[in-house]
Parts: C-alpha cells; structure tokens; sequence
C-alpha cells in the first residue's frame, strides 16, 4: 500500500476514534444518571479506542509491533463490555433511585 494512501487511513481512523473519544467525554459531563453515564464511557471506550488503535496498526505496517497492537484490541475487545456490564449490574443492585430514573426496570 502506498504510503500516502496509508498515512490518509491513519489519519481517519484517528480522528474517528478522537472525535468518539471526545462525545464519550460529553456523555459522561451531560448525562445525570449513572446508566446514562457509564453508556456513554463505555461505546468511547470500545469503539474510540479500537478506531485509535486500528489507526495505530495501519501506521506501523505489518510486523511484530501490529501483532501486539492486534492483542491490545482483542484485550479491549472482551474486557471493556464485559466491565460495564458488571458495573451496570452494580449500579442496577444497588441504586435505590433506578426506579425513578428507568421505571421500567424496577418493577
């Protein structure tokens, strides 16, 4: 691949991840609710990171160091969903205002 058609994919990954990144920043300042907050942090951490660190592989090419950039994406990938989850689960358990903020769910 060329370098200059490279150094453009870069370029748009990263500022596709940057500008997740930068709502997940939002969300989690805007939003009141701890659900509402932890949605936000946790689409900018998965799919802002995994965009930055794919800008990070296409930059280095293929070798040694895309391969390790490829197991930080796949760390991230199971952990990072499964971590909100549990930390849902937590907020879900132990907030007495879910009721008043989700109705739906406490029932």
């Amino acid at each position: 691949m060329p370098e200059h058609i490279r150094f453009i994919l870069f370029c748009i990954l990263l500022a596709a991840g940057l500008i997740l990144e930068f709502h997940a920043l939002l969300g989690v300042n805007r939003f009141g609710f701890a659900l509402s907050r932890l949605h936000a942090a946790s689409i900018g951490d998965t799919l802002g990171l995994m965009l930055i660190t794919l800008a990070c592989v296409v930059k280095s090419g293929l070798n040694l160091l895309s391969l390790k950039f490829a197991f930080v994406l796949l760390f991230m990938l199971i952990t990072s969903p499964m971590s909100s989850h549990l930390i849902s689960l937590l907020v879900y358990r132990t907030d007495k205002e879910v009721g008043r903020e989700a109705p739906i769910w406490k029932q």
